[in-house]
């Protein structure tokens, strides 16, 4: 019960409060009210015991032992309500009366109350009071500062032995937060104390099971087994669908496999997702910042790449991201080589020759007899070569790919002139079917 806790926690200010009567200056019948009310207090009348204490504080309004015990009786009698302003009546005439301050704290907390609650809590916690520690922290978690909570209840944990109960509440805060790693430790070390702990032993179960998803969804990350990975984050998002931080960190890791597995739509619908339940995502605004990459909107790749540099201006691969999604905007102003080929940014090389082939055959220019027809057929044609040249040679498309047109003069700064701007009947005579570039075979026909 509440008056046995009272009298183990706080005896001391009890046994100050049986022998200072004297010095509170009350007459011999406020004393005598006392003493009575007392007796009937401990023998557990307590409606006898309540008649004894109004009357000793009618004869002494200002004696705030008389409102102290009159408080202890209603609190008894389940009257939190009339203690109240009794318990606030001491703390008025006496206010380093800690027991007082430190029950009203216990009564605005349960009002909700909290930062009233707080206030008394800050005023009478000690360093070495592993109790009062614990009090503050189930205040804290209240007003939703977990953190705050964390920190009294790791001193609760050192100062009071086998306090299984404080290392589960770590556990389980720590777990609410997204902290899967911390929330094992501290879990185990509730196992370390208690094997057989039912809370702890069920709560040690669930999160090493996420924190094994995770890890190994992260380790598949780091051997590029992207696919392999998303399947492993959707599964810690089935293990733990009750809190909302697993699924957004499940989320943007999901982005950025998408994102690193050149799988553009899917990386744009996942990051946007996260980005909706946390705008400044800066890990979020990169991967969609390179998936726009992919699919050609540079205007949209600045634009996160610019939102994500307002949040980490030393991020040196945002910087990077930046200035690759501009160049990349001058560049499809000029010309595009995988638009001339029809294919992705992110085609393979058998894609390309593909389109290239089919392309060539097309407009080759003998298929073309009206002169105005032929003219811009060569022009197409020479496009053509000139996108198949690049792109299948890795380091000119590397280049390409970074902004930087490898045939074109300015954008060498200084270069040989574009090796492609040639007249037509230099490009006679080569095979469309052939893999090597078009300056190298002769194309005969029968």
């Amino acid at each position: 019960s509440f008056i046995s806790r009272s009298f183990s926690v706080f005896s001391y200010f009890l046994w100050v409060i049986v022998y200072t009567c004297a010095e509170c200056g009350v007459n011999a019948d406020v004393e005598k009210h006392l003493e009575l009310g007392k007796k009937l207090l401990a023998a557990g009348q307590l409606a006898d015991a309540l008649s004894q204490f109004h009357a000793a504080v009618d004869g002494d309004p200002d004696n705030y032992i008389a409102y102290y015990r009159r408080a202890t009786v209603f609190l008894a009698m389940g009257k939190s309500k009339a203690a109240l302003p009794d318990l606030t009546k001491v703390i008025q005439l006496k206010m380093d009366f800690t027991a007082a301050r430190l029950q009203r704290g216990h009564l605005l907390l349960k009002q909700g109350k909290l930062d009233e609650a707080e206030d008394d809590f800050k005023k009478v916690v000690c360093v070495w009071d592993a109790e009062l520690r614990e009090l503050r922290a189930e205040c804290f978690i209240k007003e939703g500062e977990p953190r705050k909570a964390i920190s009294d209840l790791k001193a609760a944990s050192k100062l009071k032995n086998d306090n299984t109960e404080a290392f589960y509440k770590i556990s389980t805060l720590y777990y609410q937060l997204g902290d899967h790693e911390l929330s094992l430790s501290e879990v185990r070390e509730c196992l370390k104390l208690d094997q057989d702990h039912k809370r702890c032993f069920a709560h040690y179960k669930q999160v090493k099971k996420l924190n094994k998803l995770i890890e190994s969804a992260e380790e598949l990350i780091r051997d590029g087994r992207y696919t392999d990975a998303t399947s492993k984050y959707e599964s810690v998002m089935k293990t733990e669908p009750s809190i909302a931080e697993y699924t957004i960190r499940s989320k943007e890791r999901i982005c950025h496999c998408f994102s690193k597995d050149e799988k553009p739509v899917e990386a744009i619908r996942v990051c946007s997702e996260v980005l909706q339940m946390e705008p400044d995502n800066v890990n979020a605004l990169k991967d969609r910042a390179e998936a726009y990459l992919i699919e050609e909107m540079y205007d949209e790749a600045i634009q996160d790449y610019e939102t994500a540099q307002e949040h980490n201006e030393n991020d040196q691969q945002i910087r990077e991201g930046l200035e690759k999604a501009q160049r990349l905007l001058k560049q499809s102003q000029k010309r595009d080589y995988y638009k001339i080929l029809g294919v992705k940014r992110n085609a393979k090389k058998q894609e390309i020759i593909k389109a290239y082939r089919k392309l060539a055959l097309q407009w080759h220019p003998d298929n073309f007899q009206n002169e105005e027809e032929k003219k811009k057929a060569e022009k197409k044609f020479i496009d053509i070569a000139a996108a198949k040249e690049v792109l299948s040679d890795p380091e000119m498309r590397k280049k390409f790919d970074d902004g930087e047109d490898p045939l074109d003069a300015e954008s060498q700064q200084g270069g040989g002139g574009n090796p492609f701007h040639r007249s037509w009947n230099s490009w006679q005579g080569f095979n469309p079917f052939s893999s090597g570039g078009p300056f190298r075979f002769k194309f005969h026909f029968n």
